[in-house]
């Protein structure tokens, strides 16, 4: 008997019959609702604060990213600089004496702290 109560409950879908325009391949369209999709204002107004929290984190992220890459390549600049200028020293004490090389070092480092 319950058998018999589970095929009565689904009921049987109606037979749409040939198309007019002959194009049965096509997937049956619905009726055109332009007001179905409107939304109230206060759903919009929750949407739009919603977005602009993702795109303020977005914001943050790609914030955060950028510092990174740009403290790492300061870092290799600087980096880059010191060996240069120790490449510089090295050459200048292979023709004048240690001392010397030690006095320009101390006083280039003076200058700089002075125009810096």
């Amino acid at each position: 008997m319950s058998t018999i109560v589970e095929a009565g409950a689904q009921a049987p879908e109606k037979p749409l019959g040939m198309r007019k325009n002959g194009k049965q391949w096509h997937a049956p369209k619905k009726a055109f609702r332009p007001g179905s999709g409107l939304t109230s204002y206060e759903q919009r107004a929750k949407l739009r604060v919603a977005q602009q929290l993702v795109k303020a984190k977005e914001k943050e992220m790609k914030d955060e990213k950028e510092e990174e890459r740009q403290r790492r390549i300061t870092a290799l600049k600087e980096k880059r600089a010191a060996k240069e200028e120790k490449e510089r020293y090295e050459k200048m004490a292979e023709k004048m004496h240690k001392k010397r090389v030690e006095r320009l070092k101390r006083k280039e480092k003076r200058n700089k702290l002075l125009n810096s």
